[in-house]
């Protein structure tokens, strides 16, 4: 008897007490299996246990009323943030400073518009008086009820108070401002203060967005979370993606407030900017050799100016694609620039950093070159020319959705999307405190695995699908 047979059963009673037909071949009938009362008793258990279990997530994933969800009670609540009372110096007094040093007077104090400027749209943000219902933190002023402690130092402010002087022009007498006193002023009244000693500063958020900012005190601070625009100048045992936050630099030119479309913009490619750079910028140098004399491409050395800037805004507004190749650091303003002006960036730095990079798809926005093939003649004219109209407009499109992220004086812009990054940091914040609380002290030969850095390696940027 087959396998088969043996195992098949009747789909009805049999026709005869002694046999039954299957397929046509006549078998004894074999006894009927004795009924177990535990098997049914299980299965109705298990079906009765389904059916609530079916009943109560039904009822948590689709409430009987949706139009009134679950009460905002249950969202988490947001993280909350104490904002130093510094003195005077270290905030206000670096406008004056800055101001004075350029002939200004402080009755007229107002924080001077440049690239810089997050930090003073994060102060300002903080001490703003109307409520705070749009904001991913809430600002408490007992420092007792705080989870995270936000020093509002001007600190790129503070780096550039004190004008560039032309060669063989002698600073005047007495020393005037100094931002390395600044940092380590700033240094003593912290340790000074109970918070910042209760848990080495981790639970402290810093702004430091120049490259330079913050470069004398940088070891005493790197446990807090850094606001900065790229690593460029921060070694891996300073900062991390993990616990610190990319910033945009705040965009110089205007916005450009047209359409979509490819008509008025007749130059394929655009680029103003300084074309001698150290270190990692000497690939500009290279670029200028190649591109300048490339027809519909426009590259032209330019200074920080107002003419310069109002150049700038020209040959973007009118141009399909505009050139952001590494500066002395991997990130610059001129980025940003292109975003805001719907100005397709093309670009040339291995090692960048990008903001918001949990909610904005830099690929639908920009296109990254590789440097070794950016340096070769014709590669770049060639690839942006292949580039059709239809994807041009696409690319537009998208930077038309994403550019609030990159507008600081937008409500809903740049302010909220740094303190949401911020605010993501906080579970991992908890977590070293807690770790460090209860772990023996030792010392390790080589760095903690609490020190989660990025990754500096190079790695060639993916080419134009």
């Amino acid at each position: 008897m087959s396998e088969r047979t043996k195992t098949r059963k009747p789909s009805k009673q049999p026709t005869s007490p002694s046999t039954t037909t299957t397929d046509k071949t006549l078998i004894p009938k074999m006894p009927p299996p004795k009924k177990s009362l535990l098997r049914p008793t299980l299965f109705a258990a298990s079906l009765a246990l389904l059916a609530l279990y079916a009943f109560f997530t039904t009822t948590s994933l689709f409430p009987s009323d949706p139009i009134n969800p679950s009460p905002p009670s249950d969202r988490p609540p947001k993280p909350k943030i104490y904002v130093y009372d510094l003195p005077r110096r270290f905030t206000h007094g670096v406008i004056d400073s800055y101001l004075s040093a350029r002939g200004g007077t402080a009755a007229a104090a107002k924080y001077p518009g440049h690239q810089h400027s997050a930090e003073w749209w994060l102060f300002a943000d903080l001490n703003r008086s109307d409520g705070r219902g749009d904001s991913p933190v809430e600002v408490v002023g007992d420092p007792e009820s705080a989870d995270l402690f936000y020093v509002p130092f001007f600190s790129s402010l503070s780096l550039v108070v004190n004008p560039i002087r032309p060669v063989g022009v002698v600073a005047a007498a007495g020393g005037g401002y100094s931002d390395e006193a600044m940092q380590e002023e700033l240094i003593e009244w912290l340790e000074g203060q109970e918070y910042w000693r209760r848990n080495g500063g981790r639970d402290h958020v810093f702004i430091a967005q120049d490259p330079n900012a913050l470069y004398k005190v940088v070891d005493r601070v790197k446990n807090a979370v850094l606001l900065v625009s790229d690593f460029g100048r921060l070694r891996p045992s300073q900062a991390s993606l993990v616990k610190d936050v990319i910033l945009p630099y705040s965009h110089r030119i205007n916005p450009f407030k047209g359409p979509v479309g490819v008509e008025k913009r007749e130059s394929l490619l655009f680029f103003m900017g300084n074309r001698y750079r150290k270190e990692g910028g000497k690939i500009r140098d290279t670029l200028f050799q190649i591109l300048e004399d490339e027809e519909d491409v426009v590259v032209k050395h330019g200074a920080q100016s107002r003419e310069s800037r109002r150049m700038a805004t020209q040959g973007m507004h009118s141009s399909k694609f505009c050139l952001h190749p590494a500066g002395d650091t991997p990130s610059a303003c001129r980025l940003f620039d292109a975003i805001v002006s719907l100005c397709i960036p093309v670009i040339v730095s291995d090692y960048i950093e990008l903001p918001f990079e949990d909610v904005v798809y830099y690929r639908k926005v920009a296109i990254f070159v590789d440097t070794d093939n950016a340096v070769k003649p014709g590669y770049l004219t060639s690839l942006l020319r292949k580039i059709s109209d239809e994807s041009i407009l696409q690319y537009q499109q998208e930077l038309k959705v994403v550019r609030r992220y990159f507008e600081y004086e937008d409500p809903n812009g740049t302010v909220n999307e740094i303190w949401r990054q911020v605010s993501s940091k906080l579970p991992l914040i908890k977590l070293m405190i807690n770790r460090e609380k209860r772990l023996v002290q030792r010392d390790l030969p080589d760095s903690d695995c609490s020190c989660i850095c990025s990754n500096h390696n190079r790695t060639l940027s993916a080419k134009l699908q």
